[in-house]
C-alpha cells in the first residue's frame, strides 16, 4: 500500500516522507514528531503508534526509531509505557519539571525549528571538518570569512562596520575578562550600575579591580552621579548595559545615553557597552558606539548570540574603535582561552548567511511577547519589564525574607536569581530577576510563574503569633 494512503487510513497525517538530503533519518523522525507537537496536531495524551509500524510507515528500521523517539523523550516530550505504548507527555508530567526562571536564556531551544536548524547547520559545516581547518588552531581576532558574517549580524546595531574591527569571542564573559586585563591594571576602578551583570562583577573581583557602583534612576546612570565617582576615583573604564539592563530592564533613552557619553568624554574615560539585548527591544535608541566621534572617548560594543539563538554556539563579537589598538584584547584573549571554538563559530556564521539565525531570533522575539503578557497577567505588581524583553526584574519589600522565597522556589523546583547576585553593596536592594525563556514551552512557563506567586504571597501574608509554651 502506498504511504500516502496508509496515513490516511490510519490517521497520522503528521508523518510526512523522509527527504534523501534532509540529514539523518532519526534526526528527521524526531523532529516530524515535535513539529506535530508544536502545532498541536499531537496533544498530550496522545498515543504514537508502534515502533515497528512507524519504521514501516518511514521506510527505515526499527534500530533508527528507536534513536528517533529517545531523542523526543530526552526532549521530556513522550511518555514510554513499555507494552502499553508511548505517548506524547501529559501536562501534568510536563508542571512537574524543574524549570530554571533564573538563566536568561533564548526559549525554543527544545522546539523543532531548533532542531531543524541545528541539523540544517551540522549539515553544511560537517563536510569542512574533514578538511580539517575547523578543527586546527585560530588565534586571533577570527578569520575574515567569519568577522564579515559578524559585520552582517551587527548591520542593525551598529550600521556598515568595518569587519577588520570586530573580534570573535568565546562569550562576552570571556569579552569581558579579557578587555580588563588587556585595558586595565590591578587596583583600578571600574564604574558600573547600582546593579549589573554578575559576570563583570565576578571578573573584577577575580582581577583585583575595585568596583564603583553609581546611582541609577528611572532612566539608567545618573549623569552626575557618573561624574562625581569619575572626579573621586578616577576610574579606567565605565561599563554599562543600556538596552533592557540585566536586571532592572531599564533601557537608557538617547538623551541619557549622550548625556554619560559626554561625562565620560571629558574624563576621557572609555566606555565597555555590553548590549545583549538590543535586537530584542526593537525599539532602542541606538547604541552609545555609534554616537562617538574623535573628540569622544572610545566605546567598545560588546554583543553576543547567547540571548539571540543559544548559549551553547560560545560565539560574541567585539567591536574595536578605530583609533584603538586591537593587539592588547588579542594577547589577553589568547592568554584567557586561546582561541573560539571555530566548528560552533562556523555554525554561527552559517546560520547568519543563510538567514537561519534571523528566522530563529524571530521566532524567539515573537514567543517572548508572548511569555512577558503571561508574566505581567500572573506576577504581582509592580513588575519591571521589556515586552520583548528575556527576563522582568520584581522589586520586593526589604521586610520579605528574601532568602526563604529563593529557598522554598528551589524546593518547589523553581529558580530564581537574587538581587545580592548583581550587587557588591553589604545591603543590596531587595528583588529577584526572573527569566523567562528557560521553561520549555508557554504552559510550563505560566504554572511555574503561578507557583512563584502563591510562594510570594505567602511570605507577605501575616503570620499568626506563635504561643508562648
Amino acid at each position: 500500500m502506498p504511504l500516502d494512503r496508509k496515513l490516511k487510513k490510519a490517521n497520522h497525517a503528521w508523518i510526512r516522507p523522509l527527504q534523501a538530503k534532509g540529514g539523518a533519518r532519526y534526526i528527521q523522525i524526531s523532529q516530524q514528531i515535535m513539529a506535530a507537537i508544536d502545532d498541536a496536531v499531537l496533544l498530550p495524551g496522545d498515543r504514537l503508534p508502534p515502533q515497528r509500524d512507524l519504521a514501516q510507515l518511514f521506510g527505515v528500521d526499527l534500530t533508527t526509531v528507536t534513536r528517533a523517539l529517545t531523542e523526543v523523550r530526552n526532549a521530556g516530550l513522550l511518555d514510554a509505557h513499555g507494552a502499553g505504548g508511548t505517548f506524547i507527555t501529559t501536562s501534568s508530567a510536563k508542571d512537574n519539571r524543574t524549570v530554571d526562571l533564573s538563566m536568561n536564556i533564548p526559549p525554543l531551544l527544545h522546539g523543532s525549528a531548533f532542531a531543524q536548524a541545528m541539523a540544517q547547520g551540522l549539515q553544511a559545516t560537517v563536510p569542512l571538518l574533514g578538511q580539517g581547518d575547523l578543527m586546527s588552531y585560530h588565534v586571533g581576532p577570527g578569520t575574515k570569512a567569519d568577522r564579515e558574517a559578524a559585520a552582517l549580524w551587527l548591520r542593525p546595531m551598529l550600521g556598515a562596520i568595518d569587519s577588520d574591527r570586530i573580534v570573535i569571542c568565546p562569550g562576552t564573559q570571556s569579552a569581558l575578562a579579557a578587555w580588563l586585563l588587556a585595558y586595565t591594571e590591578p587596583d583600578d576602578s571600574i564604574v558600573v550600575d547600582t546593579l549589573t551583570y554578575p559576570g563583570m562583577l565576578a571578573a573584577a573581583r577575580l582581577m583585583q579591580r575595585n568596583i564603583v557602583p553609581v546611582e541609577a534612576d528611572a532612566q539608567g546612570m545618573c549623569p552626575d552621579a557618573l561624574e562625581a565617582a569619575c572626579k573621586n576615583h578616577a576610574p579606567a573604564m565605565v561599563y554599562l548595559v543600556p538596552t533592557i539592563h540585566n536586571p532592572t530592564t531599564v533601557t537608557l533613552p538617547q538623551e541619557r545615553r549622550q548625556a554619560l557619553l559626554a561625562v565620560a568624554s571629558r574624563y576621557q574615560i572609555p566606555i565597555l557597552e555590553d548590549d545583549p539585548y538590543w535586537l530584542l527591544a526593537g525599539d532602542a535608541p541606538p547604541p552609545l558606539a555609534t554616537m562617538q566621534s574623535a573628540s569622544s572617548s572610545p566605546v567598545y560594543y560588546a554583543s553576543t548570540l547567547s540571548k539571540y539563538l543559544a548559549p551553547g554556539l560560545r560565539t560574541s563579537y567585539l567591536v574595536v574603535p578605530a583609533a584603538q589598538p586591537i593587539e592588547p584584547l588579542l594577547d589577553a584573549l589568547r592568554s584567557i582561552t586561546l582561541m573560539a571554538p571555530q566548528p560552533l563559530v562556523a555554525l554561527a556564521s552559517h546560520w547568519i548567511r543563510s538567514g537561519l539565525a534571523q528566522e530563529l531570533f524571530e521566532k524567539a522575539r515573537q514567543e517572548l511577547v508572548k511569555r512577558q503578557a503571561i508574566a505581567h497577567s500572573i506576577l504581582p505588581q509592580p513588575l519591571w519589564a521589556h515586552p520583548g524583553g528575556l527576563h522582568a526584574w520584581l522589586p520586593l519589600s526589604t521586610k520579605i525574607d528574601l532568602y526563604r522565597i529563593i529557598q522554598t522556589a528551589q524546593e518547589q523546583g523553581l529558580g530564581v536569581a537574587n538581587a545580592e547576585a548583581f550587587s557588591q553593596a553589604d545591603t543590596p536592594p531587595s528583588g529577584i530577576r526572573i527569566s523567562l525563556g528557560g521553561a520549555p514551552d508557554a504552559r510550563g512557563l505560566q504554572t511555574a510563574l503561578e507557583k512563584l506567586t502563591a510562594i510570594l504571597r505567602d511570605q507577605q501574608a501575616p503570620r499568626a503569633p506563635q504561643a508562648i509554651v
